[in-house]
């Protein structure tokens, strides 16, 4: 799996790198065909405090692109929120995919049952 990170008008510390890889490894843990995941961190200059920071994810499974996007007062909510978003997606695209593969159909022959 790879993990970009990257911020658009502020640095993306070690520290929130860490919290970042810490959430997005719950959807690695629920999902295992997952390719690429990019997050885009940013800080828009509005007027409205509370929806000012935000972060963005584009998840690359097999199959199938996912994206989720988060605003909130605080980048390390809007994380929390993008997982969540993210976390449901993922378990919605793998029943999806689950659903596909149908048990056995079972044939009668001649008044017996078989598997086919």
């Amino acid at each position: 799996m790879n993990l970009t990170i990257s911020g658009h008008h502020l640095e993306v510390t070690p520290a929130l790198r860490g919290y970042v890889t810490s959430k997005l490894d719950r959807i690695a843990r629920h999902f295992d065909q997952v390719v690429d995941i990019r997050v885009l961190l940013t800080v828009d200059n509005m007027k409205e405090k509370e929806r000012r920071q935000r972060a963005e994810c584009s998840v690359h499974v097999k199959g199938r692109d996912l994206f989720a996007e988060s605003s909130h007062a605080d980048l390390y909510a809007a994380v929390d929120e993008l997982a969540d978003k993210l976390d449901r997606q993922v378990a919605r695209h793998k029943t999806r995919i689950q659903d596909h593969h149908h048990a056995a159909v079972k044939r009668q022959v001649d008044g017996s049952v078989l598997n086919a």
